[in-house]
C-alpha cells in the first residue's frame, strides 16, 4: 500500500520529496506525486507534511 498525497490540499513546499528515503516523490503539475511502485510504505512524508496532505492509499 503506498502513500498518496491529496493534490487540493498539497501547498507544493517541496518537504515530503527532501524527506523520502528512496526518492519516491516528485514535483507534478499541480502538486508533489508519489510513485507507488517506488514508495516503501515508510510514512516519512506523510509525518513531515506540514498540511496533513499525504494518507496511506
Amino acid at each position: 500500500m503506498a502513500y498518496k498525497i491529496d493534490e487540493n490540499t498539497c501547498i507544493s513546499c517541496g518537504t515530503c520529496a527532501g524527506e523520502c528515503p528512496v526518492e519516491a516523490i516528485s514535483a507534478g503539475d499541480d502538486s508533489y506525486v508519489i510513485d507507488a511502485d517506488t514508495c516503501i510504505d515508510c510514512g516519512t512524508c506523510a509525518s513531515v507534511c506540514p498540511v496533513e496532505a499525504i494518507d496511506p492509499e
